[in-house]
Order: C-alpha cells, then structure tokens, then sequence
C-alpha cells in the first residue's frame, strides 16, 4: 500500500544494516558493503514491481481507497517506486550511523519503528479505519467495482483478488528476504562468537524475531489504536507513549531484553 510501504521500505533497509551490524562497525564505505547490496537488490528486484503491480492492478486497495484509475496522477505512481528504494536506502543509513555510533540497542529500535508506524498505519491509519480500508478489496472476482465506505470491510477478503496476489507475491519475494538477512546475521554470529563464545545462534533465536516483529510491534499497535478511539489522539497517544517507554523500550524493558539474547554488547 502506498502509505505504508514508506515505513516498510525503511524498515527492511534498517533490518539489513542491523542484521549485518558486527560487519559494518569498521566499514568506512556502507554503500559497498554485501548488506546494502543485498539490500538494494531485494528493494529494487522485489519490492518495488511488487508494489508496481499491486497499484496497476487494485490503485483503490493500493491506495487504502483513496485513488482510481482516474484520479491517481502519473507523478505519484513515478514517486512511490522511487521512495520504496529510497526509504530502503534512508533506513540503512540511518541504522549504519547509529551501528557506527556503537548505539546498537537504538540501530535495531530502527527497524522496529519502521514496522511500528506500518503496522499503525493499517491498523488505525489517519481516522481510525486502517483495518476497515485493509481488509476491503473493491473489485472481486467477477471484476466489478464496488467503492468503500466507511465500515465496509471482510474476512472474506482473505479469498479476494488482491488477497490472493498478495499470497503469490509472499511466496516469491519474502524466501528471499528471510534467506538473505538470515544470512548475514549468520556471519555476524561467525564475528561476535570469536569475542563471546556464549552468545546464542540467531537461527535459534528466529522465533525471538517473530516476537519483536509482531508481538512488540504490532501488538502495541493495537493497544495504541484503542486507547486513541477510547481517549482521542492527544490522552491516547499520550498515555501509549508513556506505557511503550516503561514496558517495552527503556533499557529492562521487554524489548531491551529480546534485543539482548541476540549479543549482550549489542544492548548497550
């Protein structure tokens, strides 16, 4: 979706340099090193004719049913491509200046901010209604188009068109994505063993991901979307930020300790 692939795209560069972070600590030219290639090629191979075809094929789903056919001019549909190889690109950066910076714990809370403001974005969105715009395919099978209104959504849409393609782009794009961070985390786990011998493979530690991507991330997601509906934008906003920090974010929280099991120095 156009207004949430800014935060994915950013997610998945920072999730490449943090994957690699032993390995980029000395390196002096980022932008040569095999995490920002690998990077690179899945953003440009991958993500962006993924996008491309989903914009072609459903623009009001791609969208979050706010652009057709008719009204989706040329310069946005050139500029979504364009960010989602340079979001990708901000993201490494940033995560490699933070990882240079020896500011690890704050280079992985990098990636998971990406996913953080995704997540919201289909959850909630800008009026409370993500989830109703996600789960809403306005062409089915037959081809006709039906727009979305407000509180027009389905568990069927797991059998829709778009659905669908989604599955087939799943298949295609993420085997990819796993196989390549997995392996540069596997190298730097070849790095850090040889200083601490201790440290547990992060093959091992896959389901510690998982917990971090959803668990940490999309699961505040939705405490954060509820108290905004409950208490409006500024008390439930507030509140979220102030529960996130104490449970999850600061050092001892939940997160710091997740973070921690992949390298202790890398908490720090």
């Amino acid at each position: 979706m156009v207004q949430v692939d800014i935060f994915w795209s950013f997610a998945i560069g920072a999730g490449f340099a943090a994957s690699a972070a032993k390995q980029l600590e000395k390196e002096e030219k980022p932008f040569e090193s095999k995490a920002f290639i690998k990077n690179l090629l899945w953003l440009s191979i991958f993500f962006v004719p993924s996008g491309a075809t989903l914009l072609w094929g459903f623009p009001a789903w791609e969208t979050m049913q706010v652009g057709t056919y008719e009204n989706i001019p040329a310069w946005l549909v050139a500029l979504f491509c364009g960010t989602n190889i340079t979001q990708g690109i901000l993201g490494f950066w940033v995560t490699y200046r933070l990882i240079r910076a020896r500011k690890i714990y704050a280079a992985n809370l990098m990636w998971m901010l990406g996913y953080f403001c995704m997540f919201f974005i289909l959850v909630h969105g800008w009026d409370g209604t993500g989830y109703q715009r996600f789960l809403y395919s306005a062409k089915d099978w037959s081809g006709n188009y039906v727009p979305w209104t407000p509180g027009s959504y389905s568990i069927r849409w797991v059998y829709s068109p778009v659905a669908v393609t989604l599955y087939v782009m799943g298949v295609i794009m993420m085997p990819f994505l796993f196989r390549w961070m997995f392996a540069l985390m596997k190298e730097d786990y070849e790095l850090i063993r040889a200083e601490e011998p201790e440290v547990e493979s992060p093959i091992r530690l896959r389901p510690n991901i998982g917990l971090l991507v959803f668990g940490y991330t999309l699961g505040p997601v939705i405490v954060a979307s509820l108290l905004i509906h409950w208490l409006g934008w500024i008390f439930g906003s507030g509140i979220f930020v102030v529960i996130a920090y104490f449970a999850l974010i600061r050092r001892g929280g939940l997160v710091h300790a997740e973070i921690s099991k992949f390298a202790p120095e890398y908490a720090k």
